[in-house]
């Protein structure tokens, strides 16, 4: 059989070269090494194919055992899309259409005469091997995380999902049309409006490539400038199906090891799903250190500032005569001091993440230890400061999300800012602003502060969780179709 094709030169069809042609001229063969064109010669039909792909991000196995066998083992042009052994195979009407199936790892089967192009899927993108989550790490629960693989990462929700209603849609994400997000929701719970406006806000998207899902994540913000994130990024498969079994949609990508949910509120960057791997109690009382660790790191600094400068009479004469001796040889005003200090510590933590993981905790701790000792000794600092600061900066660590958390650290610093200038008026006032502002985002429609203002009916699990058995309503304001998770 395996006479029927072998390398040899014939006269091709005309628009068969024209078609050749453009993929030579678009790929810049030969120089580009990448791009390999395989020429078999049917000698009993006196007819030739071509096949066209690009080497590194194709199955080579593949190619032989499910393209080249194949064809070297049938005489009959007819039969090419029945016998080839692949997944996908599908006719390629336009040269953009081939373009973006070898962009994206198939192989075109090219057809003499008949001018008739297959795209068979054989793609191979090299992906590590699935790890646990770098920035989200749980002590009890499951310790899988997402790659950089797509379909890894569909087969590792799939797995915890097992539903004939979970939907993975692909949808392209820049004008070159070679990338795509994929769009998972359970149809029978999702809102079709709110599938409707992400898949919508998706599709709009007109730039030539989104390299990642966190580019893609700023994409598709409606506000950009907020100072609060509107989309839900994790690493973990377990907590985005969770999300999806309360009617929320799941966005992923090819190229991180992340997903995104939508829409998100401001509750859900505070919930870990160990939340609700451990028991009631562990899971609320470690919910409660966070909201404990949240206000510490807003308030900390900012009180000690305004109580110092304009409050005197709030602390202690015992106190208050300890941190006047302590400052007594300081020659910065309060506000300089806590803001120097707050600065040094960014600068410590933005240090130990770009050292290399070895040296980065050790130089954090040491780094800290040398420069906190120094400046109190020449005089630069107070004691107090020092320990106010770490305080706050400890505190921050509690919010495991990483977009939230640069939110409260820059906060942090304006209300240090305005207590410096009002004192504990300045706070609440500035309290105040933010809790408008947060009343007055959306995330894809749906209200960030939802569902405690305002208010909608669901399973409680807000600041506190209920029992697990006791969760029996999905939130309102997603509008699921089924709200109630028991029947």
């Amino acid at each position: 059989m395996s006479n029927f094709f072998k390398e040899k030169v014939s006269e091709p069809n005309k628009h068969q070269i024209l078609y050749l042609d453009k993929l030579k001229e678009l790929y810049s063969y030969p120089l580009n090494d990448d791009f390999k064109i395989r020429e078999l010669f049917l000698e009993q039909k006196g007819k030739r194919l071509f096949i066209t792909y690009l080497s590194p991000i194709v199955d080579s196995e593949k190619l032989r055992d499910s393209v080249i066998n194949p064809l070297i083992n049938t005489g009959e042009l007819s039969q090419i899309p029945s016998i080839l052994y692949s997944e996908e195979v599908r006719n390629i009407d336009s040269l953009s259409d081939g373009v973006m199936a070898i962009n994206n790892g198939s192989a075109l089967v090219i057809e003499d005469e008949q001018n008739i192009v297959f795209a068979v899927d054989i793609a191979k993108f090299e992906a590590r091997s699935i790890g646990t989550p770098q920035n989200e790490n749980t002590v009890k629960g499951p310790k899988e995380g997402f790659t950089e693989s797509l379909n890894m990462n569909v087969s590792l929700i799939r797995k915890k999902l097992r539903s004939e209603h979970l939907i993975a849609e692909k949808i392209p994400i820049n004008r070159i049309g070679t990338e795509y997000a994929t769009m998972l929701y359970l149809n029978n719970i999702a809102n079709d409006e709110i599938i409707k406006t992400i898949r919508n806000q998706i599709s709009h998207i007109d730039i030539d490539y989104v390299l990642n899902i966190e580019k893609l994540e700023q994409l598709l913000e409606e506000r950009p400038y907020s100072l609060f994130p509107s989309i839900l990024y994790t690493e973990r498969p377990d907590r985005a199906v969770s999300y999806l079994e309360e009617g929320h949609v799941v966005i992923l990508n090819g190229s991180s090891s992340a997903c995104l949910i939508t829409p998100a509120t401001f509750w859900s960057f505070f919930h870990t799903g160990e939340d609700h791997y451990l028991r009631f109690l562990y899971g609320n009382f470690s919910r409660l250190v966070r909201i404990f660790g949240l206000f510490i790191t807003l308030f900390t600094s900012a009180l000690y500032v305004g109580i110092t400068n304009f409050h005197h009479e709030m602390l202690p004469p015992d106190l208050l005569l300890a941190i006047a001796s302590t400052r007594e040889k300081v020659p910065f005003p309060v506000v300089v001091e806590v803001v120097l200090m707050e600065f040094s510590f960014e600068l410590i933590r933005e240090a130990g993440l770009r050292i290399p993981s070895p040296l980065g905790p050790t130089i954090g701790i040491v780094g800290a230890l040398i420069l906190g000792q120094a400046a109190v000794q020449a005089n630069i600092v107070s004691p107090i400061v020092v320990i106010v600061v770490a305080l706050s900066g400890l505190a921050s660590f509690t919010i495991s999300d990483i977009s939230m958390n640069f939110s409260l650290r820059l906060l942090r610093f304006l209300f240090i800012l305005s207590s410096g200038i009002l004192g504990i008026y300045g706070v609440g006032v500035t309290f105040l602003a933010f809790i408008c502002y947060l009343t007055s985002l959306k995330s894809f429609g749906v209200p960030f502060l939802a569902p405690l203002t305002p208010y909608y009916p669901s399973s409680k699990d807000t600041l506190f969780r209920r029992i697990y058995e006791r969760e029996e309503l999905r939130p309102d304001f997603m509008f699921p179709k089924r709200k109630k998770r028991k029947i």
